[in-house]
């Protein structure tokens, strides 16, 4: 049996089933074609969202005149300050006035005079702050002086910090600390180059910082002196100050630290009872002790608001430096890690907004609000870290919550900074321009 085969049939076949072939390979890549369209057009409308949504935060961002998140978070810490200083000051006040609510009522009187003057601070331009900087540091070098004459000053426990005003005290150390950092940031945009290249450019302020604590440092006030001279090594840092200079710097003031602890006596024996305080728990080491009584007894819940024990007179300074242990027992674990979050918040977004003003070449409000957050944030550290054992005892308050009017009014007068700062960013025209711009500001 044979089998013919028609050559012309199976070459129109075999050109036929190319030609399917090469359809089916334009349909392919046709679809090829059309998938990678459609993923380059997802790669661009995925590159638009992030502008899309940068764009919807800034139409919410210039709806609003100052930074909600800065408002939300420092009243939401000035209420639950004004709450507690009520709760912890009311044994004390009882018996020290007569009246369980004298201190909150001092309190609130030195809030709404911060609300106040903040209000003032709002309207006023960040170009007058930087302008008037050096006329500030003198008149802060003056009071640091007249604090320290009898008859001027106010002694209380041992140290000259206040000069009396009617109603309230002024401690000068808090005034001081606001002072440098507006200072220092009008320094660092004057002489910005030569900070970052000159060694006069770095140790002129440092001599300028030495007068601030060698003053400080005859109320006597360790602990403001810290915090002022940390603030200040911050914010040199951050403009541009040679590294080397910057560790020579450090090392310098750590032994002048050491030797400002180890030649003056109560000092010594404060850094004793901290390392031990269970050695002389009814002494040297009862105030450290009744704080950690206090973190004890609130466990995760706490005791309730107003329960508290350790207030009654057995925690020293309980509305004041020791608020902290007062809330801790109270409102428990749950209360003081809710603090700690709501500072660590405000000054997370102080670092924000200075960074934004930062790329606006809104130099001064840069450095001045990087000067705000560290001196806030390193504040409240030191006061919850000593509340805590971690740290030696420091006459520092928890700032925007301790009681005191002069802590108070100023850290309103640096909230209201930083909102004015952060508004100027946002607002070509910001408010009372008319007005600052008709005497040159």
């Amino acid at each position: 049996m044979s089998v013919e085969i028609n050559s012309d049939a199976l070459d129109k076949e075999l050109i036929q089933d190319a030609d399917h072939e090469d359809t089916l390979q334009d349909l392919f890549s046709g679809k090829n074609v059309l998938n990678k369209t459609a993923k380059n057009k997802t790669k661009r409308q995925a590159k638009k969202v992030p502008k899309k949504v940068n764009k919807v935060a800034q139409e919410l961002e210039q709806k609003w005149l100052f930074d909600p998140f800065i408002l939300i978070i420092a009243i939401s810490i000035i209420g639950l300050g004004i709450t507690m200083v009520g709760s912890a000051s009311i044994s004390i006040a009882e018996r020290n006035n007569g009246e369980p609510f004298y201190y909150l009522y001092r309190q609130l009187i030195a809030t709404g005079l911060g609300f106040f003057i903040g209000i003032t601070v709002l309207l006023t331009p960040m170009k007058f702050w930087q302008k008037i900087g050096p006329m500030l540091l003198l008149l802060g070098v003056i009071l640091l002086v007249a604090v320290l004459v009898p008859g001027v000053g106010r002694e209380i426990n041992g140290s000259s910090r206040w000069i009396p005003m009617g109603i309230l005290n002024m401690q000068i150390s808090e005034l001081m600390k606001l002072i440098m950092v507006i200072y220092l940031a009008g320094y660092l945009v004057r002489h910005h180059d030569n900070v970052k290249q000159k060694i006069k450019g770095f140790f002129f302020p440092m001599s300028v910082l030495s007068v601030v604590a060698f003053l400080l440092l005859l109320e006597p006030d360790l602990g403001a002196t810290v915090v002022i001279s940390a603030t200040a090594l911050g914010m040199l840092f951050l403009g541009g100050v040679r590294l080397w200079q910057f560790a020579i710097l450090i090392l310098l003031m750590s032994v002048a630290v050491y030797f400002l602890i180890i030649l003056s006596p109560y000092r010594l024996e404060r850094l004793q009872s901290f390392m031990n305080p269970w050695a002389d728990p009814f002494n040297s080491g009862f105030q450290l002790t009744q704080s950690l009584i206090a973190f004890g007894r609130g466990e995760l819940t706490g005791v309730g608001l107003g329960n508290s024990i350790q207030k009654l007179f057995y925690l020293p300074e309980a509305h004041t430096d020791f608020l902290f242990a007062v809330l801790a027992e109270e409102l428990g674990a749950i209360g003081s890690i809710s603090v700690i979050m709501l500072f660590s918040a405000l000054v997370s977004r102080i670092f924000i907004l200075a960074k934004q003003a930062d790329q606006q070449n809104n130099i001064f409000s840069a450095y001045m609000m990087f000067g705000l957050a560290i001196w806030v944030g390193l504040q409240a550290f030191v006061n919850i870290a000593v509340n805590m054992g971690i740290l030696p005892t420091k006459g520092l308050t928890l700032p925007l919550m301790s009681y005191g009017g002069s802590s108070m009014m100023i850290m309103c007068i640096v909230v209201a900074l930083i909102l004015r700062a952060d508004h100027e960013v946002r607002f070509k025209y910001p408010l009372a321009y008319g007005f600052w711009h008709k005497l040159g500001y």
